[in-house]
Order: structure tokens, then C-alpha cells, then sequence
């Protein structure tokens, strides 16, 4: 078994952290610098990783492909397979017209892009988060955006700016259920303290997007449903997650929020026009029956119930009954990963004790968030009279369309694990530990970076979360919240990961070549955004401790 040493150069952490963050500095500087598509960037950037891996932390090249080959086998499953059929719906939704009646429908009741924003980047797009998660919000709200007229640009940085309130809740709760089981501490008292941290940020993010959308000028037009949004959203977030738990809290905080715009938008209208740059000519929206509008709603309200019905236990076993005994399929397959799995040791400080670290790549292909965005699209394709020869001819032309996003995710996902694996990013997370009184600070940013490097709440927490409660031990300071800081400042992380920009680029049919801006575009707000956090969970750690559990 080979063990891990997170401090290979020299015994100096500073020096190995320096060296293991190579990978980073790579996807920054081709995305930020030279401006190089983001497959580009991934493949490079996972380059880079293997040289660190085995030139500095001497991992054996049996284990380093073992690791890659697991990253990118996580990203295309479950990752891409909900990018792929949410796609999929979506030109299903496209190619049989109804996609300008829901165009219609929307602008009927909100023709301004500000309030459109509201309604689908933020508040639908907050749905789908609680509700499947892993890149299904941003794939299926920048579509939407997109189809409305939107640029493709605006559209994708829109939605992942958008993406960010809901996503420590997303997939019904599953990243604070993660931590809880990574650290053993109590579910309730990190969903409470993550809902404590993360709704003051709420509460600013649909004015943030408007700011950021036009300025201060645009804001201001449409004040009236910021607030109305970002406290309906904010309100429920803090009281669900801290009286009921983490698994319904985006759906009821997004359910809160559209309510609240509907009702607003029937009895205020914002004065004046705004224009979005890049966004197409303003058309005149039809009016439409009540049964049209369903009809082209369909495939989204399909999506919507097999997601909810995909996360009730009680269905869940009961589809697993008929498909494992009636038709001797398993529902799920778990395969320990070859020349990987128990194969590499983890050592303290990161682990209590010197322990294997397992690889099990859990293909739940029955009950993933892309089986139910696929029966979707099925159920739309009957309703929507979609024959079987054309059906086919959407699912090749999804494919051909995300296939370097595919690409993209594989290579990031990959390098990710790859840098799990070897030790590096552990490294990384030492060093943030090593803060000392800034420490509060820079767990929320070391959230941030889990994050950035896997494209996931989840992972990241799964990642850090020992981390986070070690140092808080040694440094007495609150480990409940230090844990739950990692996940709120995740959340941040997730509008600069590859996966995501993959994702939204593919959703909206934006140029390669223009993924590197959307990147530039992210950082900032990523970075502001993921500060306030930060300075946020430090108020909590220093001025009122009593605040948080």
C-alpha cells in the first residue's frame, strides 16, 4: 500500500503546497491569460497534475491512471448524464415548437430580462438545484434563458452567478448529509449553521444579479422583486434549514420565492425598458390557452415530478422491487475501482489515524438525476408526438453538441481525484489550516477551492470536512461551524468550476472560444462573493459565537 506524505519537498508544507497548487495556475492562467477553451484547459491542467503527482509526491503510475480513470468516470457519471438528457429535453422542447409558447408564457408574465433573471435563473433554477443538483439547474435554466433570447454569454454567467444561494442544500440536502457523515457531527446543527451563514448571502444575491446584469441604475427599476425575491428566498432558507433539516430547504425557499414574484408581477410592473447586451430583438409574446401552455411546459413539469419522486424512499424501493424481480436488473452497481481502490493510505494530521482510501464508483444509473431527466424526455416525447426516428435524431444531436463539455468534465474530474489521491490537495488544506486566528476566514475559502477543483458541494465536503473539524479542535475554535463554513463557501466555488462552465457553454450553445471569458467573468464575483462568506462565518467565530450552534 502506498502512503501518502503531504509535505513531500523538503518536510516544508509551504514549499509542497506551492508545488501541488501547479495544476491550479494552469487552468487559471490558459482560462484566464491566454484565454484557451476549457477542454484545453482541463486536459492541460490534468498534465500538470500527473507531473506533480508522480515527479513530487512520487505516486506510482498504476495508482495515478487508477485515479484519473475514477475522476473521469465520476464525471461523466452522474455529471454527464444529467447534463446530456437535460439537453435533450430541451430540444425536444425546442424542436417541436412549444418552446416559443413557453416563451410566450414567461413574457406574458414578465417581459423584462431582469425579471425573467429572477424567475428562471434564480428562483426556477434554485428548484431544480433542491431537487436533482450536479449541474442539472445551469443546464436546464441558461436553455431556457437561451431560448428566451438571451445571448448565450449572458445566459450562462447568469445562471452560474444565479447558481450559487441553493447549491449547500442541493440535491435534496445531499452535501450537508455528506459532511454530517464525514465528521459525525450533529445533521441538524450543521444544516442550521450552514442556513445562518449562507441567508444573509441569499438575501443580496438577486440584487447582486441585477447589479451585475446592468449596474445600479438597473437595480434599482427593479427593486421591488430583488427584495421580494431575496427575502422570500433568504426567510424560508434560514427556517427550514434550522427547524426542519437540510433536505427540503431549496425546495420550499424556491417554492417561496416564485410564489412571491407571481403574486408581485400581478400587481407591479418595473417602469421603462431595459436592454440586456447581446440579447435578441423583444418580440410581442401571443396569448395562448391554459392547455397550450401546459402542453409546452410538459416536458419541464415531467422533469420536475420524476426528480421528486426519484427522491422518495418509499418509491424508490418500490421501483427497485419490480426492476430487480421482475426484470433481474440490478438498480445499482458498486465496483471497487481497479489499481486504486484500499490501494493508497492516508495519514494524520487529514485522517485520525493511518487508514485506506477506498474507491468505490457507485453506478446508481436507475435512481441518478439524469434517469429521471431521461424518463422525462421519454414521457414529453410521447405527449409531444415525437416519433421514435426523430427522438433518436435529438439524442445524436445533444451528443454532438456536448461533446467537448464532455471532455471538459472528464478531464477536470480527473485531475481532481488524481490530486485526492496523490496527496496534493491535501497539502493545499493544510496550509489553509495553517492560518491560525484567520483561519475562520480561509475555511470558508478552502470550501471555495474544493469546489473549484471537483465542481461539487458534495465532494468538497467530503474532501475537507475532517480537515475543517481537526483544525477547529486544535485552534478551540467552533467545529460545528468551521465544518459548516466549508460548505457555504463552497458554494461560491461552483460558478468558476470547469464542469460548470462546461456545462453552461453546452446549455446555450455559447463558442468554445468563449468559455475563457465566461471564466473571467465568474472569477471576480466568485472570489467577492466567497470573501463575504468568509467575513461572515469570522463574525460568527469571534463577535457573536452565541449566534451559531
Amino acid at each position: 500500500m502506498w502512503r501518502q506524505n503531504y509535505t513531500p519537498l523538503g518536510d516544508s508544507l509551504g514549499l509542497s503546497a506551492l508545488v501541488a497548487a501547479l495544476p491550479v495556475f494552469v487552468l487559471l492562467l490558459l482560462l484566464g491569460v491566454f484565454r484557451k477553451p476549457a477542454w484545453i484547459a482541463g486536459l492541460s491542467g490534468l498534465a500538470a497534475a500527473l507531473a506533480v503527482a508522480m515527479a513530487a509526491y512520487g505516486m506510482p503510475a498504476s495508482l495515478a491512471f487508477g485515479a484519473i480513470t475514477y475522476g473521469a468516470a465520476f464525471g461523466l457519471f452522474p455529471i454527464g448524464w444529467i447534463v446530456y438528457w437535460a439537453i435533450v429535453l430541451y430540444r425536444i422542447a425546442l424542436e417541436t415548437g412549444k418552446f416559443e409558447i413557453i416563451k410566450d408564457s414567461v413574457g406574458n408574465l414578465a417581459s423584462d430580462r431582469r425579471l425573467q433573471a429572477l424567475l428562471i435563473a434564480f428562483s426556477f433554477g434554485a428548484f431544480i438545484e433542491g431537487a436533482a443538483g450536479f449541474g442539472t439547474p445551469v443546464a436546464v435554466a441558461a436553455a431556457m434563458l437561451a431560448g428566451l433570447g438571451f445571448s448565450p454569454f449572458y445566459a450562462a454567467g447568469i445562471c452560474l452567478l444565479a447558481n450559487t444561494a441553493p447549491v449547500a442544500f442541493g440535491s435534496i440536502g445531499i452535501p450537508v448529509v455528506t459532511l454530517q457523515g464525514i465528521t459525525g457531527l450533529p445533521l441538524l446543527d450543521l444544516s442550521a449553521n450552514v442556513g445562518r451563514i449562507c441567508a444573509p448571502i441569499s438575501l443580496i444575491v438577486p440584487g447582486y444579479l441585477i447589479f451585475v446584469m446592468g449596474g445600479f441604475r438597473a437595480l434599482i427599476g427593479v427593486l421591488p422583486a430583488a427584495l421580494v425575491c431575496g427575502a422570500g428566498f433568504a426567510c424560508m432558507q434560514f427556517y427550514v434549514s434550522n427547524y426542519i433539516g437540510p433536505q427540503l430547504t431549496d425546495i420550499l425557499s424556491s417554492l417561496t420565492a416564485i410564489i412571491a414574484l407571481v403574486v408581485l408581477f400581478k400587481l407591479w410592473k418595473p417602469a421603462g425598458e431595459f436592454e440586456l447586451e447581446g440579447a435578441q430583438q423583444r418580440h410581442v409574446p401571443k396569448q395562448h390557452s391554459f392547455g397550450e401552455i401546459v402542453l409546452a411546459w410538459s416536458p419541464y413539469l415531467f422533469l420536475v415530478v420524476f426528480v421528486l419522486l426519484w427522491g422518495q424512499e418509499s418509491i424508490r424501493a418500490l421501483i427497485t422491487r419490480f426492476v430487480q424481480g421482475q426484470l433481474g436488473i440490478p438498480a445499482a452497481l458498486t465496483l471497487q475501482w481497479p489499481m486504486l481502490h484500499n490501494l493508497v493510505e492516508r495519514v494524520p494530521p487529514f485522517v485520525p489515524k493511518p487508514s485506506p482510501y477506498a474507491a468505490v464508483f457507485n453506478f446508481n444509473w436507475l435512481f441518478a438525476s439524469g434517469t429521471a431527466c431521461l424518463f422525462a424526455s421519454l414521457l414529453a416525447s410521447a405527449v409531444l408526438r415525437v416519433s421514435p426516428g426523430r427522438y433518436l435524431r435529438i439524442l445524436s444531436a445533444a451528443f454532438r453538441q456536448l461533446f467537448l463539455s464532455l471532455v471538459t468534465i472528464a478531464a477536470v474530474l480527473g485531475l481532481a481525484f488524481l490530486m485526492n489521491y496523490c496527496g496534493a490537495t491535501t497539502s493545499l488544506g493544510l496550509a489553509f489550516a495553517a492560518t491560525g486566528v484567520l483561519f475562520p476566514f480561509f475555511s470558508s475559502m478552502l470550501g471555495w477551492l474544493g469546489v473549484f477543483l471537483t465542481g461539487s458541494d458534495t465532494s468538497a465536503n467530503a474532501l475537507f470536512g475532517n480537515l475543517q473539524v481537526v483544525a477547529a479542535n486544535k485552534l478551540d475554535l467552533n467545529p460545528v461551524l468551521m465544518a459548516a463554513s466549508n460548505s457555504s463557501g463552497g458554494v461560491m466555488g461552483k460558478m468558476i468550476s470547469l464542469q460548470s462552465i462546461a456545462v453552461a457553454a453546452a446549455a446555450t450553445g455559447m463558442p468554445a472560444q468563449d468559455e475563457a471569458k465566461l471564466f473571467r467573468f465568474t472569477l471576480r464575483h466568485s472570489i467577492l462573493l466567497a470573501s463575504l462568506i468568509g467575513l461572515v462565518t469570522t463574525v460568527y467565530a469571534y463577535v457573536v459565537p452565541q449566534w451559531v450552534r
